[in-house]
């Protein structure tokens, strides 16, 4: 099938690989009538996913009803999806159909699925396994015909570690998952997108369409947009309207990004010696740092203390590496002397000094940030894909760094 085609009837915009990848995925499951889940943060534009599946499957005939499971009152949402009798309930005057009593033959979209009570959730796991529902108030059980599509930008595992949201539910929905990706990993689908908004809002206001500086256009490209394609849309609408000039520089876009800020380290490095904990900011990777330094300092003063109690003269000390020096040479001599095979307690002081070379370890950020990196791809060798999942950050913010850094 061509996605092309399919991009250009629905107006998706946007060439980048985990967008065609889960269009042409949708495209693929169509024809079937296995259930789908769809999954990804808000504002992805996860609801033109379901259109595609029910425009091109063999039910694009039949009713597409697209419910928003979080909008509807834990009260009545059993009484929408499955129908009531006639007094099952105050208020009940006359029996009514449910959305899939209605959708027999078509589709159901459930948007925010895990927003779903979990005696809900009982309710729809019969639906997905037997084509069977009871109204409300009835113990008739009616059969239907209905393809399940369902989207959420929530974490299913986690919620069924947390009781809620079923296990066994997640499977049935799960039959085939599609991945929305994020805006931010999206690439050069941002300019694409702001183009096509800010041509669309000229036409809508009767005005030029804005566009970007040079430095403007890498603001746009770096910014995480945490409300993804939504948050651009409203952006975009913001600038058009307000400015005055249609050549948006960055000091101007910035005003409308208050939490932009050049993004300088990898934010999560997972590390065996540290219990496998990860450093969510740059304060973080700073208090490991100290952390290490105190227990170094911490462990040298046993050490020195230890020294002198065995006897060590500390007096003719000068400077800071004469007594590292000393301290590491008088360290062997004590630990030969603790030892079973030693014959004599007594502790030279040879005036021989120790060749050992102490190299002072770097504490710049921008170091440590370098050797994390290597680190990462090391350890997945050189995929950056997986790297970049272990450092907490996105594939182009990791390629970026490469580059900056002139890692090989």
């Amino acid at each position: 099938m061509d996605i092309q085609k399919i991009k250009q009837r629905f107006g998706i915009i946007g060439n980048s690989h985990g967008l065609n990848r889960a269009i042409d995925v949708a495209a693929q499951v169509a024809p079937t009538d296995l259930s789908v889940l769809i999954t990804g943060e808000s504002g992805t534009g996860k609801e033109v996913f379901p259109q595609i599946i029910h425009n091109y499957s063999s039910r694009k005939h039949g009713k597409y009803i697209p419910v928003n499971c979080g909008a509807i009152p834990d009260g009545t949402i059993d009484s929408e999806l499955f129908g009531h009798e006639k007094g099952s309930f105050t208020g009940a005057h006359e029996s009514r159909k449910g959305y899939f009593e209605v959708a027999d033959e078509g589709t159901i979209f459930l948007d925010e699925v895990a927003e779903l009570p979990l005696s809900t959730q009982v309710r729809l796991l019969r639906v997905l396994e037997s084509g069977e529902f009871l109204r409300v108030g009835s113990s008739k059980p009616q059969k239907t015909n209905v393809r399940v599509i369902a989207a959420t930008n929530v974490d299913l595992v986690k919620a069924i570690e947390e009781n809620k949201f079923r296990e066994d539910l997640y499977y049935r929905l799960n039959t085939v998952p599609i991945i929305i990706p994020a805006l931010k990993e999206r690439g050069n689908d941002i300019y694409l997108l702001f183009r096509k908004f800010a041509t669309d809002f000229a036409e809508r206001y009767r005005m030029p369409p804005i566009s970007l500086g040079e430095e403007a256009r890498r603001i746009l490209a770096e910014y995480e947009w945490p409300g993804n394609v939504r948050q651009l849309k409203n952006i975009t609408e913001q600038l058009s309207v307000i400015e005055e000039e249609r050549i948006i520089q960055a000091d101007i876009l910035q005003k409308y990004l208050p939490d932009y800020y050049p993004n300088k380290l990898p934010a999560l490095y997972k590390s065996d010696l540290v219990d496998e904990k990860t450093f969510a900011t740059e304060r973080e990777i700073l208090y490991k740092i100290l952390f290490d330094m105190k227990s170094d300092l911490t462990n040298l003063k046993k050490l020195v203390n230890g020294l002198i109690e065995k006897g060590v003269d500390f007096g003719d000390i000068k400077n800071a590496d004469h007594l590292i020096q000393r301290i590491n040479h008088s360290s062997s001599v004590i630990s030969a002397s603790d030892s079973k095979s030693a014959s004599s307690s007594h502790i030279e002081d040879p005036d021989i000094e120790d060749t050992e070379e102490f190299i002072e370890e770097s504490l710049l950020l921008e170091d440590k940030e370098i050797e994390l990196i290597k680190k990462a791809l090391e350890k997945h060798n050189g995929k950056r894909k997986y790297a970049a999942q272990d450092l907490g950050i996105s594939e182009r913010t990791l390629y970026r760094k490469i580059k900056e850094y002139d890692i090989d």
